[in-house]
């Protein structure tokens, strides 16, 4: 019994830093912005600001940024070519 929890825990704790490793490296090629860079550019009309936070997170948060648009993050095939291409899209 011993042996199949050490198994389970060790492969959890590898899973664990994988999914830490990967993370890390896709979120290396991601733009990311201050609050007051993305006023100002919401400010100017340049970007289009898209909330993809799942459903629970957004209902329950009391911060949302006032222009956003709320999409569901299960359905991006269906939303994804909506958006003006002359536009910036972020997603948060």
């Amino acid at each position: 019994m011993k042996d199949k929890a050490s198994t389970f825990i060790g492969m959890a704790l590898s899973m664990a830093l994988v999914f830490a490793l990967l993370s890390s490296a896709l979120s290396a090629d991601v733009a990311r912005m201050t609050k007051d860079e993305l006023r100002a550019l919401i400010e100017k009309g340049q970007v289009i600001v898209l909330d993809v936070r799942s459903g629970r997170d957004w209902k329950s948060s009391e911060y949302k940024i006032h222009t956003a648009i709320r999409e569901d993050p299960s359905q991006v095939a269906s939303w994804a070519n909506k958006y003006s291409k002359e536009k910036a899209l972020v997603l948060y």
